[in-house]
């Protein structure tokens, strides 16, 4: 296959190329050449899109499907269609399927359901047995299949020991641990924000304090074992003020935040509408600015949409009963972007690739050609007619967002909408 890109940004701060217009022909999936102006060889598919920027392929750390167990909610196929489009060549997939993630069986059962895909699958393989908090998981042999990090997805290690041996275990093979900032002790049965809207609107609340205490033990159990950490999804400004301390103090810790804690604040949750029940909850716009502010600074290592499909039977139902949990993956680019611009944006979806042991592929003659293609100054309004996903849980319906993808050049297959 021969691809000519045409006129195409490219927003690659480790190209030479960086911020140019260039055309970019691709051969046999690895890119032949880069240049101010190409002549179309003979045989080659021509692409020329409206504003065209391309960069690195994004890269999305929290990525929910649903198969096997869940087909209802969404499919690997399309799941992965919807990465794809969604402008994402890589994404690691959670372990809350049924049965959970927590064998290499499970592991290669998602790889070989990914084959040949232009998309590539990075399986996350649940920390314990079933994702129920007693048992390590066969951690080793998951990883030996495939599986790039550990984690029991929205489950909080309530046992600190538990916590402590798996980062020991976990050094013998450079493994990653993934801990869920929640204490639920503190949190009980809370499902939104506790602050003022939570008392408004009679809603059980969820503190700050139940994240911030989580991360503070699990960070002292880091210093402890040594390791690397990866703490998902944080929402206050206090978890970004005691990440940045940690990274100062030389532990190897990682974070991300969901798409939703950056664009939506608890003010939203008047109507009662259970698409904009997620969990971290959302917060207040004095943590907006602070994840906002630790993702300029580095603190927070990436941003993921937090993808996460639900059936309309557990999702359009009593607030208090409802499934936590969104969609994210059509959106968030143009959200992000909308947010802090192209090259932070790019910078934010692909930054993570490094704590979970993912190749970049920069933008260079001979390299392979893993290429995320979008629009950044396109306007639009998120609507149902965008969703791809099958379960249409979408927390940022409605938004104005400012960006879209075109879709990806990957596995030496070309994806667009």
């Amino acid at each position: 296959m021969k691809i000519l890109l045409k006129s195409a940004t490219i927003v690659d701060a480790e190209s030479k190329h960086h911020l140019k217009k260039r055309d970019i022909l691709i051969k046999d999936g690895k890119i032949d050449k880069i240049g101010a102006k190409i002549e179309k060889p003979d045989n080659t598919e021509e692409i020329s899109l409206k504003n065209l920027h391309v960069s690195q392929g994004w890269f999305d750390s929290s990525v929910s499907f649903g198969e096997p167990g869940f087909e209802e909610r969404e499919t690997i196929n399309n799941g992965l269609k919807t990465a794809a489009l969604s402008g994402f060549t890589n994404v690691a997939v959670n372990a809350n399927s049924y049965p959970v993630t927590d064998s290499k069986g499970h592991v290669k059962f998602l790889k070989s359901k990914a084959e040949d895909n232009a998309v590539n699958v990075y399986p996350i393989g649940a920390l314990t047995t079933g994702s129920n908090g007693v048992d390590l998981a066969e951690l080793y042999d998951m990883q030996c299949e495939g599986a790039v990090a550990f984690y029991d997805y929205k489950s909080p290690i309530a046992n600190a020991n538990l916590l402590k041996i798996a980062l020991q275990y976990a050094q013998n093979f450079n493994g990653l641990v993934q801990s869920f900032p929640f204490e639920k002790s503190v949190a009980r049965k809370g499902l939104v924000n506790e602050e003022i809207n939570s008392t408004k609107l009679g809603l059980k609340g969820i503190p700050a304090l139940s994240e911030e205490l989580q991360i503070i033990r699990d960070l002292y159990i880091l210093e402890y074992t040594g390791g690397k950490l990866h703490i998902p999804t944080i929402s206050t400004k206090k978890s970004v003020e005691l990440i940045k301390t940690a990274k100062k103090k030389g532990l190897n810790v990682s974070c991300s935040v969901a798409i939703f804690n950056l664009m939506l604040t608890d003010d939203v949750l008047d109507q009662f509408d259970t698409n904009y029940k997620v969990l971290p909850p959302l917060r207040t716009k004095t943590d907006i600015k602070a994840l906002l502010n630790g993702l300029k600074d580095g603190t927070i290592d990436g941003v993921t949409s937090d993808h996460n499909p639900i059936d309309v039977e557990n999702k359009k139902i009593e607030f208090e009963h409802a499934l936590f949990g969104s969609i994210g993956l059509e959106s968030v680019f143009g959200a992000l972007n909308t947010l802090v611009g192209a090259e932070a944006s790019v910078k934010a979806l692909t930054n993570l690739k490094n704590a979970f042991g993912i190749t970049t592929k920069p933008i260079k003659e001979g390299n392979t050609a893993e290429l995320s293609l979008f629009n950044p100054d396109d306007d639009w309004v998120f609507s149902e007619t965008d969703i791809i996903s099958t379960s249409k849980n979408a927390a940022l319906l409605g938004k104005n967002l400012k960006g879209k993808p075109y879709g990806i050049f990957a596995n030496n297959q070309l994806i667009l909408k």
